[in-house]
């Protein structure tokens, strides 16, 4: 019955989705909220972990979206994401509109910074979006937008591999290249 294969598909979709929304959710280094707080949030520490929080979090969503090998899944991972907000005991009920309208901006902006083709580095463009959302100034040091950068390739790197170990990884026949695929 293809109905109900559809059906507990659907549900192992969701499963893995809420899996891999918990890991992004997981709370940001100690030393990157001290370094992002320094360097940008005048020592807000809270204002630091929220937007590594927001970053994380919207990079999963990005790296769901791009990756996955079903196309149900980013979709999935964006509801799971969008709705872990509620239940994050980090987020007061009562400013739960406002982290889910800021969270979508970084998504936006972040969603920009990856398809963008031109200029600067994945890591340049991705720590300068981090730190401007952080609150520094525009003109800043190099290194420190390199620092910014690696933490944020870090999370990208760990979202890509969260994802192949909880939605799996692709598999291709060893004698036919990948290009060749879509022509079979």
């Amino acid at each position: 019955m293809p109905f109900f294969g559809a059906a507990s598909g659907g549900r192992d979709v969701a499963r893995k989705a809420a899996a891999f929304a918990r890991l992004a959710a997981a709370e940001p280094e100690p030393a990157h909220v001290q370094w992002v707080a320094a360097t940008a949030t005048k020592g807000d520490d809270d204002h630091a972990a929220w937007e590594l929080r927001y970053a994380r979090r919207a990079l999963a969503v990005l790296v769901a979206q791009r990756d996955a090998l079903d196309d149900r899944t980013g979709a999935a991972v964006a509801h799971e994401v969008a709705g872990g907000f509620a239940a994050d005991p980090a987020v007061d009920p009562s400013m739960l509109d406002v982290a889910v309208q800021q969270f979508n901006a970084r998504l936006s902006a972040y969603r920009d910074v990856l398809h963008a083709r031109a200029g600067a580095s994945l890591a340049v463009r991705l720590g300068q979006m981090l730190l401007a959302f952080a609150g520094g100034p525009i003109g800043r040091d190099q290194s420190q937008v390199a620092e910014a950068g690696q933490i944020m390739t870090a999370y990208l790197a760990e979202s890509s591999e969260a994802l192949q170990a909880t939605f799996g990884s692709p598999v291709l026949p060893d004698d036919v290249p990948p290009s060749a695929l879509g022509r079979r």
